[in-house]
């Protein structure tokens, strides 16, 4: 049976080899929101989860909010098992597709039928799967003759294109994914959508980080509100969303203050 479970997690970033000068930007940027600490060998950490749990089972679908840096990609790339927490633990069973990064486990050497291949072996498929893995993807990602050249010659539109298409063509119990599978051109996106929501709807667990705010609506049974690595609010979508939304635009109002908004963006 599909689940996710984080019991307590915390995530840290130690802070290495940095130039004084970039350093000091980096403390005083974290410091502001209370997220440099030091850890057990006295290093200079990054806080960027702390103190996160929640459980997800079959049918559970988790939406991730709140500001840039509030902790949403690193909680998704520690449920993928990319980061490690320092305290904590995250149990994750079944099997499991993380749409974390267009480029992610992709070579630029290879070419794209070989990286499909490669794909499709690390997925466990045997050669009549990778077969029909191969034309699935050639088709969608309309590759052509270029599905034998080295992806170090496909243009930055085709490798988004190919990405999506090896990512989504692999359907697992446990989803995660980051908003930038939500972004494209319009085109593109008007053939990808149909796609991407079949690939939701046969997840059994789907965890997505989103500033889309009607997506998270729309796709999500509950709602996690993150800020400063940190849970703010956990439940239904519709009270969360409202919070959060009604909080952030207080600030903002806050931020702009006495001066006229484009004068306050300028000075952003």
């Amino acid at each position: 049976m599909a689940t996710i479970i984080a019991d307590h997690v915390s995530v840290d970033f130690p802070l290495y080899h940095g130039s004084a000068r970039s350093l000091k930007r980096a403390v005083f940027a974290a410091a502001s929101g209370g997220r440099i600490g030091k850890d057990a060998h006295r290093r200079v950490v990054v806080q960027g989860l702390r103190d996160v749990s929640f459980q997800l089972g079959p049918g559970d679908r988790l939406g991730l909010v709140g500001r840039n840096g509030a902790g949403k990609t690193t909680l998704l790339r520690t449920l993928a098992g990319i980061y490690e927490p320092v305290r904590g633990a995250v149990r994750v069973e079944g099997s499991l597709n993380a749409l974390l990064d267009p480029n992610l486990g992709m070579n630029p050497e290879l070419t794209g039928r070989e990286n499909i291949a490669l794909r499709g072996l690390y997925a466990g498929l045997n050669r009549a799967a990778i077969r029909r893995m191969e034309e699935d993807v050639r088709e969608f990602a309309e590759l052509d003759e270029f599905i034998d050249l080295p992806l170090r010659t496909y243009s930055s539109g085709m490798v988004v294109r190919l990405g999506f298409a090896l990512a989504t063509a692999i359907h697992p119990e446990v989803l995660l994914m980051d908003e930038w599978f939500l972004a494209g051109d319009a085109n593109f996106m008007d053939k990808a959508r149909g796609r991407l929501e079949t690939l939701v709807r046969g997840a059994d667990i789907l965890v997505l980080s989103s500033h889309l705010h009607d997506v998270v609506a729309e796709w999500c049974s509950r709602v996690i509100w993150l800020e400063q690595g940190r849970v703010m609010q956990d439940g239904a979508p519709d009270a969360v969303l409202a919070h959060y939304l009604s909080l952030t635009e207080a600030a903002r109002r806050a931020r702009v203050g006495g001066r006229s908004e484009p004068a306050a963006k300028l000075a952003e």
